[in-house]
């Protein structure tokens, strides 16, 4: 399975950028943003779709390799973190601005790929890689997400309790504070329900806010230590780039889409249709088949190569692959423009009686 898994690994381009960026300063810092938000979708453009993929039966023995991908991740951006803070703290080839356009680009890495990896891993259920995974995103300032995606979005999605399912006409821009808000309130939520259900306190020891809490103030002891405040400053820049990322990733994935509540007050169950999918080759490469997200959501406990592909008569199809989508995001005219003719169109597929509107506002 080697040379199945290898094209995912591409995802591992991105160091090389950030060290040319880091080396030469100037406008070489600008080529992770160039690489990620328009090289890559121009080039995925013409690429295509890819609609194979691994039987989804494949074992795990197959999948090391696929695996070990998500694994490497870790050391290698915690590396570039540390790398970050070590030039904030003693290089003098950069200047302050320099290295704070530096550590926005790591935080289109951090959240573009490490985020998306850290996704993988706490879907697992071993406590290695779930380590992993939480390591990852308490890197990038948002621990919880570990509890709230899977405990609490995967639950709720297209309903109006889930905080990262974007409303029909909500733009980006209205929809991230509510999302990094609720997400957090709802991952406290979730943890105190959960430990109250084992008849434990909140303040116990096996409560996880305890190791996100510990695991960012680490870091900005780090930080602090290697390059002062303005270190701690670039720390955190890096994180907020990376967790807007991950939420404008949850904004494409589910805008508009919501799920029927049936007649005994619980809503209907996740299908394939309830997430927006594509399977754009190069972007599925780089983003471990994120946006294969209509299997994801259907059968979360997937590992992301054998992911399924579902044609549009199964389930809603975005336009682009998701570094376009996001860039479109960020433009509410357009993306309105775009995106409600296919909320529409999509519920006249998929509920053509008419008594499901759009998740709203």
């Amino acid at each position: 399975m080697l040379a199945n898994a290898l094209p995912f690994a591409i995802g591992l381009t991105f160091p090389v950028l950030f060290a040319v960026g880091a080396t030469l300063g100037g406008v070489w810092i600008s080529a992770v943003s160039v690489y990620a938000l328009i090289a890559i979708p121009i080039v995925d453009y013409f690429i295509g779709a890819s609609e194979k993929n691994l039987d989804a039966n494949t074992g795990e023995d197959d999948l090391f390799w696929h695996k070990l991908i998500t694994w490497v991740w870790a050391p290698v951006q915690f590396a570039l973190i540390v790398a970050l803070l070590w030039l904030a703290g003693g290089a003098s080839h950069l200047s302050d601005g320099e290295l704070i356009r530096l550590a926005a680009a790591l935080g289109i890495i951090t959240g573009g790929v490490g985020i998306t990896y850290a996704h993988e891993l706490v879907h697992q259920t071993n406590r290695f890689e779930r380590g992993l995974g939480e390591a990852l995103l308490t890197s990038t300032l948002y621990g919880h997400f570990a509890v709230e995606h899977v405990h609490g979005h995967h639950f709720h999605v297209g309903t109006p309790k889930d905080p990262v399912s974007a409303r029909f006409n909500e733009s980006f821009w209205a929809f991230l504070p509510r999302a990094v808000g609720s997400s957090f309130v709802s991952a406290w939520r979730i943890t105190a329900d959960r430990l109250a259900r084992r008849g434990l306190p909140l303040w116990h020891i096996s409560n996880p806010f305890w190791r996100y809490g510990a695991a960012t103030i680490a870091w900005f002891a780090a930080a602090y230590m290697l390059a002062g405040w303005f270190g701690v400053a670039l720390f955190a820049l890096q994180g907020v780039v990376a967790f807007a990322m991950l939420e404008a990733v949850n904004y494409v994935e589910h805008y508009g889409l919501s799920r029927r509540l049936l007649p005994d007050g619980k809503y209907e169950r996740v299908a394939p249709h309830h997430s927006w999918n594509t399977s754009n080759m190069l972007t599925n490469y780089f983003l471990i088949n994120l946006q294969r997200h209509s299997d994801h959501h259907y059968r979360p406990q997937r590992r992301y190569p054998v992911l399924q592909h579902y044609d549009e008569t199964k389930a809603p199809q975005l336009p682009y692959g998701y570094p376009a989508m996001l860039t479109m995001a960020l433009l509410p005219p357009l993306w309105f423009r775009v995106m409600n003719p296919r909320v529409e169109a999509w519920r006249a597929r998929h509920y053509p009686t008419g008594n499901l509107k759009p998740l709203s506002s």
